[in-house]
């Protein structure tokens, strides 16, 4: 069945980094374009970025462009976020996704920023 396996987040200070990956198996990972969404304690899933299938597409929410890079391996079929220059405010649960929906999720994982 399809599975996504995110992984990669912790607790880090304002203006660190984290980079989060997401293995993906169950269904043909280059075929698709891929997405990173998250949702902040209290509010609903938000989408960050999508790739296209071979990785040359990108697309970023306005507050995150500039700071988080989507990338992806299609030889190892995962999905990357390089998060840079992190805020308190992007403190969520983060999931990979093969909608921007959030619909097609995995389970999350956590990324608190904080001093």
């Amino acid at each position: 069945q399809v599975q996504l396996v995110e992984s990669g987040g912790g607790l880090v200070q304002p203006g660190g980094s984290l980079r989060l990956s997401c293995a993906a198996s169950g269904f043909t990972f280059g075929n698709n374009w891929m997405n990173w969404v998250r949702q902040a304690p209290g509010q609903g899933i938000a989408w960050i970025a999508s790739i296209n299938h071979h990785g040359n597409i990108t697309d970023y929410r306005p507050s995150v462009k500039g700071r988080f890079t989507i990338s992806r391996d299609n030889a190892k079929n995962t999905l990357y976020l390089q998060m840079n220059s992190l805020r308190p405010e992007d403190t969520a649960l983060y999931y990979c996704s093969r909608d921007r929906f959030g619909d097609m999720r995995g389970q999350g994982t956590q990324v608190t920023v904080s001093s």
